[in-house]
């Protein structure tokens, strides 16, 4: 009986023995998770705390982006205000200057028209003794009539160059340059008498079918009705008719430009 008793003595000594490590292991166990849960937590803080840095600084670079964006739009638009003002300036001072050409030149033209022709040489009397009269300047050749008549046109005196290309026509009517002394004509009266300018190409084509400056003028007839006298059913005829008879000529393939924008 003694000897069973010591037996359970010993047995429950060693039970709680064996609780009371157990449980130290378990605590010991609890105090490493908790300390590994604080180190993740503490690396997750960081990390996010770091995250928080890169997007603020993110925003911040953001935020100077759109602030150096407001200033160069701003400085750019300021630049074409002025690129703009420039701009007028320089089309005034053209406007100006064209204005000033165009009254310079009518007054020429006009002192041109109003001078008067020159008187011929007095003849002295054939019964009178002395020697024969001086002979006047040479006549101008035709070539240098139709020159000096184109040069003055090139150099903007229209009415003066109009009517030294008359004079050339009416002296050398078959000559070579003929046809494009009758188109000058024409052309000096496209911006200030439309329907007589389109009359004087007509004229060109008809006279001078053949010629290059035929298929040029029927192209000017079809541009003045178009541009000056705004009427695009004659302006198309016009190139229409051009493309038909002359259709390889370079003024062909302008004429089919120009009816393609005509279309309605």
């Amino acid at each position: 009986m003694i000897a069973r008793g010591a037996v359970a003595a010993a047995l429950l000594l060693l039970m709680g023995c064996a609780t009371s490590g157990s449980v130290k292991r378990v605590e010991t166990q609890v105090l490493v998770l908790r300390a590994e849960s604080a180190r993740q937590d503490s690396i997750r803080a960081a990390e996010l705390a770091r995250i928080i840095r890169l997007q603020q600084q993110v925003l911040d670079s953001l935020a100077s982006s759109r602030q150096a964006l407001r200033v160069l739009d701003a400085k750019v638009g300021s630049d074409l205000t002025e690129v703009q003002r420039q701009l007028l300036q320089i089309q005034e001072l053209t406007g100006q200057s064209q204005r000033q050409l165009s009254v310079l030149k009518a007054a020429l033209d006009a002192r041109a028209e109003a001078q008067p022709p020159a008187l011929p040489p007095t003849v002295p009397d054939s019964g009178a003794a002395g020697s024969p009269p001086p002979a006047g300047p040479p006549a101008a050749s035709a070539e240098q009539m139709y020159t000096g008549a184109l040069q003055n046109y090139r150099r903007g005196s229209i009415v003066v160059a109009r009517r030294a290309f008359q004079d050339f026509l009416l002296q050398y009517p078959t000559h070579p340059n003929a046809p494009d002394a009758m188109y000058w004509v024409a052309e000096s009266y496209q911006d200030q008498a439309p329907d007589t300018a389109i009359a004087r190409y007509q004229e060109v084509r008809v006279k001078f079918p053949q010629n290059r400056r035929a298929s040029t003028a029927l192209y000017k007839i079809g541009y003045v009705y178009e541009t000056v006298l705004k009427d695009p059913v004659k302006a198309r005829a016009a190139y229409q008719r051009l493309i038909t008879e002359y259709p390889r000529s370079d003024e062909a393939d302008l004429a089919k430009s120009r009816l393609e924008s005509l279309k309605p």
